[in-house]
């Protein structure tokens, strides 16, 4: 085997001195060492009354270590491979580079910092448009000049997309020790959301093991965006900072820069909302056994602020790349939460499809939202008799008797005077419930919806809402540009 230089660093991050490349040492004799220390270690502390808590703790840096020394082991031999193979005068693209002396660098890794060298090409002369040097073995390995492993950089993103960047930070600091800077995050979430649109595009065109049934699911909810006003602030030239040391005095600082608050009145808003549109798509698998539909399978969530028109035109993409175009005989299930838009987008993108291939379904707990809501006309809130009232409207809605429900209602609208303290938000609950019900008829077929095993409700939008916007971008004090938050 041959002998390349090998070091590693310790888990301490502050070692930023210059060193040149140690002396060649047997590689299998410097992992050997590093991993019968360990092994040495372990059986110490066996003969230790050591709590498994306390070994456990203290074994994660130990091991670390001999990761980090395995990837140290594995930059030394694919530079003796990289260096082997380059002459002392070597083309690339269109110019020529001269082979020089090894460059010193640390990358950061899962298991932390690791120092390495690698040959440095400089370009002979200058020209116009090309690198004045480059680094073959960091091309060749696909390492980023940003100093941090492709691997802990997409663990931060992925992490971004549940936590606010500087919890990333954090989390990621306490579970590996280090962590990217919050900079380094965000600019990579950044970097990689340019891109979703275009991945979402393609997709592969069938995926693998999709079911008979497609349910699609779109909802809106508002996301918290700073006004002009803020963004004067933010963008504006940041002042010196007279008290980096307390947090508390520059805050006072700042108050009294800005002045006092101007008071909001009754009604208006802080959050400046900005909808956006969210799309739920998976399959359900019918069951050879008991006949039933599993799933979801290969569920996907997107989301934009382009609009309900632009949300609908994806589904429609996404749907026929799923094998789900008009004449293919399999049914796709729409469920909503009656938003009076949706028709009219439906009837534009999915009205080819026949009533065989296209049904639309109105969320059963939001029409029960409505007639709660209708029988506080009747009952005190909370009472026994609106829960009992409320669940025997739903007994009939399951049942396709939802002309029982309406003639109810009116029954009660007609008793309920039309004038007198309080009866005009008893009509108001009531006119609306019956209007929500007329409006939908025609999607309420739950009766059918129970026999073949298909989505009554539209709780995976839901979650989703909650959970994409909700959880990550609706915290107090968030205010996001639109184009960042896209």
């Amino acid at each position: 085997m041959p002998k390349v230089a090998l070091r590693v660093l310790d888990g301490d991050r502050s070692l930023k001195q210059d060193v040149r490349p140690p002396d060649e040492v047997p590689q299998e004799a410097a992992l050997r060492r590093e991993f019968e220390a360990l092994v040495e270690w372990v059986m110490v502390t066996t003969r230790s009354p050591t709590k498994f808590f306390a070994f456990e703790r203290a074994l994660i840096p130990r091991v670390f270590a001999v990761g980090r020394c395995l990837i140290a082991l594995f930059l030394a031999h694919r530079e003796v491979a990289t260096a082997a193979d380059l002459p002392a005068r070597s083309r690339v693209g269109r110019w020529w580079y001269r082979k020089r002396p090894p460059h010193r660098r640390l990358l950061d890794t899962f298991f932390g910092q690791v120092q390495y060298w690698r040959t440095y090409l400089l370009l002979e002369g200058e020209v116009k448009g090309a690198v004045r040097g480059l680094h073959p073995l960091d091309k060749e390995l696909g390492l980023s000049t940003d100093r941090c492993s492709l691997h802990v950089i997409s663990l931060g993103a992925r992490l971004a997309t549940e936590l606010a960047f500087a919890r990333v930070h954090t989390w990621l600091k306490r579970f590996l020790g280090w962590s990217p800077a919050t900079e380094v995050i965000e600019h990579a979430v950044l970097g990689l959301g340019v891109y979703t649109h275009a991945f979402f595009d393609a997709m592969p065109t069938l995926l693998l093991g999709d079911g008979e049934v497609l349910v699609i699911m779109i909802d809106q909810k508002a996301v918290p965006t700073a006004t002009e006003e803020e963004l004067k602030k933010r963008r504006g030239r940041r002042r010196p900072n007279p008290h980096p040391e307390s947090a508390r005095h520059r805050g006072r600082r700042k108050r009294h820069e800005r002045g006092p608050k101007k008071r909001r009145r009754k009604g208006d808003k802080s959050k400046n909302g900005r909808a956006a549109t969210l799309v739920v798509m998976y399959t359900l698998r019918l069951s050879p056994t008991d006949g039933l539909l599993l799933g979801p399978i290969n569920k996907v969530v997107w989301g934009s602020f382009a609009g309900k028109r632009y949300a609908f035109a994806w589904a429609r993409r996404q749907a026929q790349k799923r094998g789900f175009a008009p004449g293919s005989n399999k049914l796709i299930q729409f469920v909503s939460d009656g938003d009076d838009d949706f028709p009219i987008y439906l009837k534009d993108y999915f009205g080819e499809y026949c009533d065989l291939e296209f049904i639309t379904t109105i969320d059963l707990p939001h029409v029960m939202e409505y007639l709660w809501d209708a029988g506080l006309a009747r009952y005190k809130e909370g009472s026994p008799e609106l829960a009992a009232w409320a669940h025997e409207q739903k007994a009939r809605l399951l049942e396709n008797r939802v002309d029982r429900v309406l003639a109810e209602l009116r029954t009660m609208l007609a008793a309920v005077p039309k004038t007198g303290p309080g009866t005009k938000a008893k009509r108001d609950r009531l006119t609306k419930a019956i209007r929500y019900l007329e409006n939908n008829l025609d999607r309420m077929d739950y009766q059918y919806l129970r026999e073949n095993d298909l989505e009554l409700a539209s709780g995976a939008i839901e979650g989703a809402v909650h959970h994409v916007i909700g959880l990550r971008m609706d915290h107090g004090g968030m205010r996001w540009i639109r184009e960042r938050a896209e």
